[in-house]
């Protein structure tokens, strides 16, 4: 038995996601396109079960086959959050309009990833009732793959035998990205007025003097598929006005890592100029050996690097117990969180086809 409502539609789904903006942190825009996906998808496929997560500012949706829950599910996890459309004039099309043009539908989410959700989305209302297959659909991925942290432990009920996440990677199979270990650094100092500095103890200049230091003492290692760990302070404030010395400061540090992050955090506590550490992100890295035998049988090419950004992966790896984990969707990595952002409409076709391939041959044995 298969599946015997009306066909997705993948141009007007695509499209009408990418018209509705859901910016990371909005989870009433998430939950709402979350229920639009899932009622799509239980015109076509009633038999679907669904399992809706309970955390408010996180919200997730799981939709699985009737299958015997004891087979190995193949797992198709999206997330459904984008990057802010930041100045908006500076897009030839608007960012939320969904234009389609030139084979293209342009806009916001369009290669991040809403296309990858779609051809997931078409895979699975396209499946057998009897093959156990599931799709997660996560909130908030690109604020620290929250949605998925929050699902976490309903995917860890599941006896998941593969996962695939779509993300744009030109319809070629990836392997693997580094983690990601975002920190919250802090120095602390005496305020004192502008006029008289020697009186106050800078924080700003403290944190100055640390950024300056870390560049060429940081701990970094170095992974042979992963590569080097970096860093990025990407968010640095301080003050509060020109004429009072400032009594603190904070840099928001983004490194990308190959193993656990202990040994950098440690390296920024035990610096004399840090008052305090936040860790706002630990994820870690994912990889997937290319002579998986599950690996091989995919019918796409497979890269021989890793993907450059985090996934829901990093979560995912904790929780599914060995299963490979590839990263594998429509969309150009180039335009993810770019001004005028598209996404080739034939990348689409191409990935929808590719998944209902891969979901047929699974036997979940």
């Amino acid at each position: 038995m298969t599946a015997t409502g009306p066909a997705l539609d993948l141009v007007a789904l695509v499209r009408e996601l990418v018209r509705r903006p859901t910016v990371s942190g909005d989870a009433d825009a998430q939950r709402d396109v979350l229920g639009t996906l899932t009622e799509v998808l239980r015109e076509r496929a009633p038999h679907l079960q669904v399992t809706q997560g309970r955390d408010r500012d996180h919200p997730w949706t799981l939709l699985r086959t009737p299958a015997d829950p004891g087979r190995r599910q193949l797992l198709l996890a999206c997330h459904v959050d984008t990057v802010p459309a930041a100045d908006p004039a500076a897009w030839q099309r608007a960012p939320f309009d969904g234009d389609l043009d030139g084979g293209r539908v342009w806009g916001r989410g369009g290669s991040d990833m809403k296309a990858g959700v779609v051809a997931a989305a078409a895979a699975l209302a396209a499946a057998d009732p009897g093959t156990p297959v599931a799709l997660l659909l996560t909130s908030d991925e690109e604020i620290g793959s929250r949605g998925a942290a929050a699902a976490a432990a309903a995917v860890a009920e599941l006896p998941v035998g593969a996962v695939v996440v779509p993300e744009a990677t030109g319809n070629r199979v990836v392997l693997g990205h580094k983690g990601a270990l975002w920190l919250a650094v802090r120095t602390a100092g005496r305020a004192a007025h502008g006029s008289t500095p020697e009186r106050g103890h800078n924080a700003v200049l403290d944190l100055a003097a640390l950024l300056a230091r870390a560049a060429g003492v940081l701990p970094f290692r170095t992974d042979p598929f992963l590569g080097m760990e970096t860093w990025n302070p990407g968010v640095v404030a301080g003050g509060t006005v020109p004429n009072v010395v400032p009594d603190r400061a904070e840099v928001v540090v983004d490194m990308r890592t190959v193993a656990d992050g202990g040994d950098l955090l440690a390296w920024w506590r035990a610096q004399p100029e840090v008052a305090d550490v936040e860790v706002r992100v630990d994820l870690p890295p994912v990889g997937t050996p290319a002579d998986d035998p599950w690996v091989a049988s995919l019918p796409a090419p497979v890269l021989p690097t890793p993907a450059t950004y985090f996934t829901d992966a990093s979560v995912l790896v904790q929780v599914v117990r060995g299963a490979p984990i590839v990263v594998w969707g429509p969309g150009t990595p180039a335009v993810m969180h770019a001004v005028d952002e598209y996404v080739e409409l034939a990348e689409v076709e191409q990935a929808a086809a590719a998944f209902t391939e891969v979901v047929s041959r699974w036997n979940g044995g």
